[in-house]
């Protein structure tokens, strides 16, 4: 099969031929169709040691590509659910399978958490790596039998390949405990996981959605989604917080979900968190760098409580995709820009300088 490896690090990816993987007993080989391009990529194949040091990439050469979906083409002996011809998305996080958190089903708390075909957040993460080497730019894959959400047929392939921040966005506003007459304040509307956050949160039942961004089209777009239940502001205009107290009578918003980007300001999402109302949460999904300062007597006296989120379950993502299959989530307003695997480099250096924001989907096809 073909497979797009990276060799080395701020260096181009190759397409190399190598043998198709042979699925264990418990894994699927799944005929990849799809494989979504993260707005990060690029970031981490050429910047990574100064961006996260602590989180280590595969040794290389190695496979990326977080978000594939495709065709199960065959199974492993103890595979009992998943058959040949199955049409599903594979989530890429990996975990031991067998220590406390993961017989809890809770596998991104386990000590191995790791994305296939992306990076590890824990120091002994290459175990993983080393068990599934095959990311999404490929042609084949295998993966457990726990990472497999099975997509409906009204769900494409392309738009499967974005269901892993779509997932990252509706795990983060489960931490939300989102829900029916909420009010929702998102920080970052326009990007990837802000959009994501939006449609879901509306598809939850939250009455009112107030978003944060830089772009004033993108804003726009944003607020044409669901124009009498969403109010955007642009930032540097003022106070976030201010601005979501004063759009909800003084009490601030149900919850807050920060989305912002590695090199967003800590300023920033110090002012947003400021737009909760009393007991309410702050769920950060996003990706700011920097070191945050906290005030913890803040967070005592508003009971106000600040959530890390990462990632989601498998059965999250079933969930996200049985919403589609029902169309409680519509994701026509993805814009798809495919590219072949021989022009994989063209488009993850393309990913950073689109202007579609979270309306963006750029795949590679295998």
């Amino acid at each position: 099969m073909l497979a797009a490896r990276l060799h080395t690090l701020g260096e181009p990816m190759s397409v190399d031929t190598i043998d198709v993987p042979v699925p264990r007993p418990t894994d699927v080989l799944v005929r990849v169709k799809a494989c979504g391009i993260v707005p990060n990529m690029a970031n981490v194949i050429n910047n990574w040691p100064t961006w996260y040091p602590h989180q280590p990439l595969p040794k290389l050469p190695a496979i990326f590509g977080l978000d594939p979906a495709g065709v199960v083409e065959a199974v492993g002996e103890a595979v009992l659910n998943t058959k040949p011809g199955d049409r599903v998305y594979v989530s890429p996080l990996r975990s031991c399978g067998s220590c406390q958190v993961c017989r809890g089903g809770e596998l991104s708390r386990c000590r191995y958490f790791t994305l296939n075909g992306y990076f590890s957040t824990s120091r002994d993460g290459q175990r993983i790596f080393d068990l599934y080497p095959y990311g999404g730019f490929a042609e084949y894959m295998t993966a457990p039998q726990y990472s497999i959400v099975n997509i409906p047929d009204n769900m494409t392939f392309e738009q499967a390949g974005k269901l892993g921040y779509i997932g990252t966005a509706y795990g983060a506003l489960k931490h939300a405990t989102a829900g029916p007459g909420q009010v929702a304040l998102i920080d970052g509307i326009t990007g990837t996981l802000g959009v994501a956050s939006t449609l879901l949160a509306l598809a939850s039942g939250v009455s009112r959605v107030l978003g944060t961004g830089r772009n004033e089209e993108l804003l726009k777009r944003v607020k044409e989604l669901a124009p009498d239940r969403i109010e955007v502001m642009r930032l540097g205009e003022g106070s976030t917080g201010e601005w979501a107290k004063s759009r909800t009578g003084g009490e601030g918003a149900d919850f807050v979900i920060s989305a912002l980007g590695a090199k967003a300001p800590v300023e920033t999402m110090l002012d947003s968190m400021q737009g909760v109302r009393r007991g309410g949460k702050v769920v950060n999904v996003g990706g700011v760098a920097d070191r945050l300062p906290v005030d913890v007597k803040w967070l005592m006296d508003e009971q106000v409580q600040l959530i890390g989120s990462n990632w989601f379950t498998t059965a999250q993502g079933q969930e996200v995709a049985d919403m589609v299959a029902t169309g409680a989530l519509d994701l026509s307003y993805l814009t798809t820009k495919p590219f072949p695997l021989a022009e994989v480099n063209e488009a993850i250096s393309g990913r950073v300088t689109d202007l579609d924001g979270g309306f963006s989907n750029y795949v590679v096809i295998p």
